[in-house]
């Protein structure tokens, strides 16, 4: 079986995020580590490439920089990565990195697909579904528990009372809870063979992506401003009718 696991480097986020004056966009360092919620990701279609003496590939969408994050991932015993770092791509928004995530998977011919659920420094939390959509697959979100058997892949899908039973037959993209699985730490040997795992650089022509950045997606950041300071509460001296005056706040914002 091939798995692809999508993963992301980002800026450490111990260190506050900078953006550029002109567009806006996140200043990314050369040294990004992997999203912490990737590991999840990792760490499941490891397990499942040692169950069925599969492979287990990279990809990712980002500046590579050092490729400190994505020799982390590699680290931890997946087999190669394909990292996408083509300036054009600066101000994709979520489509397009869908469609470039896509196209590179569709070149590994994968059988499965791993995604987090969402990114810790974007939050769109809709790429993988756009992913599945554009690979033909059925998406299987959510997953905080993953099986597989003959060709089928079974998840509990964890919602918000419990959680679903949910199963389809490969090919398939599967997103992960954090929590799903216990990632495990990199070993020295492991740490030592990511530095001569190979790394597949292509371009968006490479891929056959046209139409891509800013203009591709067809989005501006006009303007940021700081969020506004959370203003003091209303204070109410409860002299036995306070109740009433709880009553009134709520009819003064149509709650009743």
């Amino acid at each position: 079986m091939k798995i692809a696991v999508c993963v992301k480097q980002i800026p450490d986020p111990a260190t506050p995020y900078e953006l550029d004056s002109e567009n806006h966009f996140v200043v990314r360092p050369d040294d990004q580590v992997l999203d912490d919620t990737d590991r999840y990701g990792v760490e499941v279609g490891l397990q499942l490439a040692e169950a069925t003496e599969g492979e287990v590939v990279l990809v990712s969408m980002s500046p590579a920089g050092s490729l400190q994050g994505i020799r982390q991932a590699l680290a931890m015993g997946a087999d190669k990565a394909i990292i996408i770092d083509d300036e054009a791509l600066r101000g994709s928004g979520a489509l397009v990195t869908a469609r470039i995530l896509a196209a590179a998977i569709k070149s590994e011919g994968a059988d499965l697909v791993i995604a987090g659920t969402e990114s810790t420094d974007g939050y769109a939390g809709v790429v993988p579904q756009m992913m599945a959509e554009l690979l033909d697959m059925p998406a299987l979100t959510f997953a905080r528990k993953l099986d597989h058997h003959d060709g089928t892949i079974r998840i509990e899908r964890q919602t918000s009372g419990g959680y679903d039973v949910v199963e389809a037959t490969l090919p398939v993209l599967v997103t992960v809870t954090s929590g799903a699985v216990e990632p495990r730490y990199p070993t020295f040997k492991g740490i030592m063979q990511a530095k001569q795992k190979p790394i597949d650089q292509p371009s968006c022509a490479d891929l056959g992506v046209e139409s891509v950045g800013s203009a591709g997606s067809k989005q501006e950041i006009v303007e940021v401003r700081a969020a506004p300071e959370r203003a003091a509460g209303l204070k109410v001296l409860d002299e036995g009718e306070a109740h009433l005056e709880i009553v009134k706040l709520l009819e003064q914002a149509k709650v009743v």
